[in-house]
């Protein structure tokens, strides 16, 4: 019952106009029932459903998911047999996603213990786009639409070593059921407004370093270009001053987290591309700088890479690792000529050190919660 007001006497009830309702006017009656009355499940019948499977699946149970890991009835999607996918029933015989495609697809999904911890009835999504977690991004386009299947993930295909706050814990494996409902040609880029696309691109920046702490650098290097080409998107408006700064900002995030990658997929031409594209935005990028004078010397261009070694120590001119670059060059430079006649590069420059991936920290060392499987 209403408690008192602040003068003292009862709330009223008032009708259109703030009228108090006289008796019978617009009355509304409440009933107080037992609790018994109406019988609401505390699980839905998907749910049930879902849950019959795990039981005949002897999930959960005292191995957990151990035993499945290895049980026969389940084909392995990758190598090191650590996602894998179990057929609940068979398609209505259309054909896989391909590439480029978008999917929408129902899933629920279960910790060792039971613990239902995914549940989107339609989730959409373009596999690669790193949008969802691998299990999904993997196991979705060998399905059929109609299909129910499940994917068993340890934890690099689920999310990762630190989990997900606060209903995943760390390292933890996870079963997905999931329906493939439609399958369609992928969407045109849309116009989005400023915000939307700096959203979008830090969605996919952060996919991307969840991929590069997890060694995954292909999955990476897709992410990060997935974010530039949102940050570059069609707009329905220009950006403001502080949107457009915003967005130059993101950019150099994202090129600098490319030129990262690439250099441990061992692509250092494009890894010198993007530190330089990323100066064109901001030419005194401190990253950008170190990065790009590395792998000038690293190609023999000591001079070229010496001149940008030395405006980036103007800029941190306490950055051990600048010093050290300068003094290799130095040291490799003042070589006796007769062994550099013999070989130029005698004294090769070592690759970059993993320094810092992007805005992220060290290489491998983020300590982040991995961010949401939707991205």
């Amino acid at each position: 019952m209403p408690g008192p007001s602040p003068g003292g006497s009862p709330e009223r009830e008032t009708g259109a106009g703030g009228r108090p309702r006289g008796p019978g006017r617009d009355r509304r009656v409440r009933f107080r029932l037992p609790h018994t009355a109406i019988a609401l499940p505390t699980v839905r019948e998907e749910e049930r459903l879902f849950y019959r499977r795990l039981e005949a699946l002897a999930v959960p149970g005292p191995g957990g998911f151990g035993p499945l890991f290895v049980a026969d009835g389940w084909s392995d999607l990758t190598d090191d047999r650590l996602l894998r996918k179990r057929v609940v029933r068979a398609g209505l015989g259309g054909p896989q996603p391909r590439p480029g495609q978008e999917v929408s697809v129902k899933v629920l999904g279960a910790l060792e213990d039971g613990g239902l911890v995914e549940r989107d009835p339609r989730l959409t999504f373009v596999p690669g786009h790193g949008d969802v977690v691998q299990a999904l991004e993997l196991g979705v386009p060998t399905m059929q639409p109609g299909e129910i299947s499940f994917f068993l993930a340890a934890c690099p295909y689920a999310y990762g070593r630190p989990g997900r706050e606060p209903d995943v814990p760390p390292e933890a494996p996870l079963l997905f059921e999931v329906t493939l409902l439609e399958v369609r040609d992928g969407p045109d880029p849309q116009p989005l407004p400023p915000a939307a696309r700096l959203r979008l691109g830090s969605q996919r920046r952060e996919r991307g370093n969840f991929h590069f702490a997890r060694g995954d650098f292909a999955a990476a290097l897709r992410s990060y270009r997935l974010a530039l080409h949102a940050l570059d998107g069609p707009a329905t408006a220009p950006p403001g001053p502080e949107e457009e700064e915003e967005l130059q900002e993101q950019r150099v995030k994202c090129l600098n987290n490319c030129a990262a990658a690439e250099l441990k997929l061992g692509q250092v031409e494009e890894a010198l591309a993007a530190c330089e594209a990323a100066l064109r935005i901001s030419p005194d990028n401190g990253r950008a700088l170190l990065r790009r004078g590395q792998l000038l010397a690293e190609q023999g261009r000591d001079a070229e890479a010496a001149l940008v070694l030395r405006r980036a120590l103007e800029l941190d001119p306490a950055s051990k690792v600048i010093h050290a670059e300068l003094s290799r060059l130095a040291k490799r430079q003042s070589a006796p000529s007769s062994t550099a006649s013999q070989d130029p590069r005698h004294d090769p420059m070592p690759p970059p050190s993993p320094g810092c991936v992007g805005e992220f920290g060290c290489a491998g060392t983020d300590t982040r919660p991995a961010p949401s499987w939707r991205g």
